[in-house]
């Protein structure tokens, strides 16, 4: 794993890991539900949430990889059998929502943090893509995220406190090529939080906390949507440049456990990016543009989008 550096979090996130609550004294115990357990980012939350005592509920699609995420947890952990809920869940199936919360309920009796991690990524230009691909990014990313909220928030309400986290993007708020409906999907998963969060005022105790890495190691790009339904990625190229899982995952325990609002997690350049749209838009948008040929570049040369932005794409080779 390579050496963090000390300017891969938003300022707010850093003073939080420095001197704020450790996340140990604020979520063993708890009840955390992830969506997206069954790999990447969700895995790794799992891993590192039963590290620190916490009870889980792990949903994804796939419950063979969930069973085995589970059997990792018991193996390494002091977890009884008990204390984590396999629970399958389809983001697209909204119907079933409603009784997958009430399974978790009946298992733990409460539901102290919810973790939408669930979701898909894109690698593909618009003139390429067809409008099915935008249709299920929006219904997995946003639609299903917020169908499951919509089924926990009021268990958080009636008991007055909860989390309520999602990870979503740095695409969340800035202009991404080659992925312009995931961040179409992200920024309405932010705007959707957003106006959630003035929203619910009236209850102090519920967090509304959004997370936005940049570019992290997993298995979202090898499972990212192309140009067509069905078609996988060609290649998912070099992830060695990005953040490590096991990084992006320790920031965010750590503002799950301060109630940050919102994490940005990146390396740079990647989080200087987040600053420069925030305070100097008119100089992100020349820079992105810059960089977003770049980034279409690698993408048409068979390199990871995210790759090599200041150094010549390779050709791809056979």
């Amino acid at each position: 794993m390579r050496r963090p550096h000390a300017t891969d979090a938003d300022l707010t996130l850093l003073w939080a890991a420095r001197f704020g609550n450790s996340p140990e004294s604020k979520l063993r115990g708890k009840v955390v539900w992830i969506t997206g357990a069954s790999s990447g980012i969700g895995e790794e939350l799992s891993y590192q949430l039963a590290a620190l005592g916490a009870r889980l509920v792990l949903s994804a699609r796939r419950g063979n990889e969930l069973e085995r995420v589970k059997r990792t947890c018991l193996e390494r952990f002091s977890l009884k059998d008990e204390d984590i809920l396999v629970l399958p869940l389809d983001l697209l199936d909204r119907g079933s929502h409603q009784e997958k919360t009430a399974a978790a309920l009946k298992h733990f009796g409460d539901i102290d943090v919810l973790i939408n991690n669930g979701g898909r990524t894109q690698r593909s230009l618009c003139t390429e893509a067809d409008v099915d691909v935008y249709q299920a990014l929006m219904e997995v990313n946003y639609l299903g995220t917020v169908s499951v909220t919509k089924q926990v928030l009021p268990h958080m309400i009636r008991r007055g406190s909860g989390i309520i986290a999602t990870v979503s993007s740095v695409a969340g708020f800035v202009g991404v090529p080659l992925a312009t409906g995931y961040a179409a999907s992200k920024h309405a998963v932010q705007g959707f939080f957003n106006s959630l969060r003035t929203e619910l005022t009236d209850y102090p105790n519920i967090t509304i906390s959004t997370i936005c890495p940049g570019p992290v190691i997993s298995s979202i790009v090898q499972n990212a949507l192309t140009e067509e339904l069905g078609k996988p990625v060609a290649s998912a190229g070099d992830q060695t440049h990005k953040m490590s899982t096991e990084r992006c995952v320790q920031l965010t325990l750590v503002g799950l456990a301060n109630r940050v609002k919102e994490m940005w997690i990146a390396e740079q350049p990647f989080l200087l990016f987040c600053y420069l749209w925030q305070y100097t838009p008119t100089l992100a948008w020349y820079l992105t543009n810059i960089l977003g040929k770049k980034r279409v570049q690698n993408f048409k040369a068979g390199l990871d989008a995210d790759s090599a932005y200041f150094s010549k794409p390779k050709v791809k080779t056979t």
